[in-house]
């Protein structure tokens, strides 16, 4: 299975970068991963929301770019259907057994993801009706992910 993470902006925060290249480490047992950054847009503090609309278009055609055609998209998002561990473990599995073995997981930057990007989806994830820092999801995503590979080969993983 080849799995891309799309993100918008760049991750900083060194902490959150070596929980991200350990859980991607982990997962190269089990799939090939690529990461994927791409540019984020600056935001005024107080922007319009035409000038939020723009800034989400800009970074919705920034991913789009970087996901192939014949790739299974799952978008983050708050509006997203939530699933338990074993759910998503499942859903990844039902993907891989009916030949889809691309997927893309994609998450918005601070504005979240551009009406294009989202019908792109061919799915949408919510982890939480909470907010959360985008590069923050990025390292739950892969944790789960993870724990969806080891669930599925019937692997133990801390509960």
């Amino acid at each position: 299975m080849n799995i891309q993470v799309v993100t918008v902006g760049k991750l900083k925060e060194k902490y959150l970068k070596q929980g991200i290249e350990e859980y991607a480490k982990r997962l190269s047992g089990y799939a090939k991963i690529d990461m994927i950054e791409v540019a984020d847009e600056k935001a005024p503090e107080q922007a319009s929301e035409a000038e939020m609309l723009q800034i989400k278009e800009k970074e919705g055609e920034r991913i789009l770019m970087k996901i192939h055609p014949d790739t299974h998209v799952i978008a983050l998002a708050i509006e997203g259907k939530m699933l338990s561990s074993e759910q998503l473990a499942d859903n990844l599995d039902k993907l891989a057994t009916y030949g889809k073995s691309k997927i893309a997981f994609v998450i918005g930057g601070s504005l979240g993801l551009s009406d294009d990007v989202m019908k792109r989806a061919n799915e949408k994830l919510s982890f939480s009706k909470m907010t959360f820092p985008h590069q923050l999801m990025k390292l739950v995503l892969l944790e789960q992910v993870y724990r969806a590979f080891r669930i599925n080969r019937g692997e133990p993983y801390h509960k």
